[in-house]
């Protein structure tokens, strides 16, 4: 049965690192076919609040719910079968070194399916070329791509599965300006055309004004901000005001 609220739910979320709490609280949605970016200053758990929405690890209290399931009750037998309704991309693309792109792609089919392996290569190939890439990369591997090709091959195995979400962990970060906007735009058209749900941790000020829809931001443990791109910018906060001061021009 497919489950048509909020396809991610964070309640009431605490995370207790060290001796200082890290989140204190933390409430949000996101609602299916949106795409969500997560804002915060350096050491504001923007990436450890990332991990405990995909079930990496869990918060010291609250919950996490993702399809209408509380992540952090489920056994590992159904925490996989939800794992299989999201992909994710991480920071570092965090590909296999030692396998080809085409491999890399092919490992969550090989873990979560049965495919026999010609439709399993066709559905590779299809992923591949969906990432905006040549199917000559697939042959290759990491150490021998650019970083916006990493980025493609990343998103392609996140796209394997067919998932109905997308977690993106800086998905910009070490790419030229050029890459980055290009990016953005096949993310975007992606999202709109397959009907994905997109949920991403950025710094990157031109990927919130360019493509998401709404902003959540996260200051001193708590979120202090939650909508539009343009109305958050606009709001009386000294951190919301620093950050969007290189684009104070732009509606």
């Amino acid at each position: 049965m497919s489950f048509t609220g909020a396809i991610l739910q964070v309640e009431n979320l605490h995370t207790h690192l060290g001796d200082q709490w890290l989140h204190k609280g933390i409430n949000f949605s996101v609602g299916r076919g949106e795409v969500v970016a997560l804002i915060g200053g350096s050491g504001t758990g923007k990436s450890v609040l990332l991990r405990q929405c995909i079930g990496l690890t869990r918060p010291s209290q609250g919950k996490v719910r993702l399809f209408g399931e509380d992540i952090c009750a489920l056994s590992g037998r159904q925490l996989n079968q939800v794992r299989s309704r999201y992909g994710v991309l991480f920071q570092e693309g965090a590909l296999f070194s030692s396998m080809t792109v085409a491999e890399n792609v092919a490992a969550p089919l090989q873990e979560h399916t049965r495919l026999p392996l010609k439709l399993r290569n066709e559905l590779v190939a299809m992923k591949i070329r969906l990432a905006g890439l040549p199917m000559e990369a697939a042959s290759k591997r990491p150490s021998e791509l650019s970083g916006g090709m990493k980025k493609r091959a990343a998103l392609a195995r996140a796209l394997a599965l067919e998932p109905e979400l997308l977690f993106l962990d800086e998905p910009t970060s070490g790419l030229d300006p050029i890459s980055a906007r290009e990016f953005d735009h096949l993310l975007r058209v992606l999202c709109d055309s397959l009907g994905l749900t997109a949920f991403m941790a950025t710094h990157d000020l031109d990927t919130l004004w360019g493509m998401v829809d709404r902003v959540i931001v996260l200051y001193a443990g708590k979120v202090i901000a939650n909508g539009p791109v343009n109305e958050v910018a606009k709001l009386d906060h000294d951190w919301i005001r620093a950050y969007f001061s290189a684009h104070s021009g732009r509606q």
